[in-house]
């Protein structure tokens, strides 16, 4: 189970933190990624990292201003947003699958777990 927090109400230019709690005891052996959706759109990747932490890929449009990490002990990942645009508005999911590989994972439907979603709102 994946409980996604940390969204909000921020100006542009702001930051936020996201976090993705996992309950069990398999976190460290699952691919993590973020997801969002706006209104009216499709689910999007965002940004997504391999099991160790050690690798990790973005989109094109959050590259360099978001940043992914987890903290296994904490079965918990993360997703840093910093220099917030109004296109970054939506709902943000966390999901993973289990992996033992070093890749990572952009596909959403190549994801087993999703949490419930936490909005982001970016105002102009």
């Amino acid at each position: 189970q994946l409980q996604a927090s940390g969204g909000g109400l921020v100006q542009a230019g702001g930051s936020l933190r996201l976090s993705c709690a996992a309950s069990g005891r398999t976190f460290s052996s699952h691919v993590m990624g973020w997801f969002r959706q706006a209104p009216g759109k499709e689910r999007e990747f965002v940004a997504t990292i391999n099991w160790s932490g050690s690798g990790t890929a973005y989109s094109e449009s959050v590259k360099g201003r978001f940043t992914i990490s987890r903290d296994n002990a904490k079965n918990t990942v993360y997703l840093q947003m910093n220099s917030l645009k109004p296109e970054d508005t939506a709902v943000y999911y966390c999901a993973g699958r289990p992996s033992t590989d070093w890749g990572v994972e952009m596909s959403r439907r190549a994801y087993d777990y999703w949490g419930q979603g936490t909005e982001v709102t970016v105002s102009s």
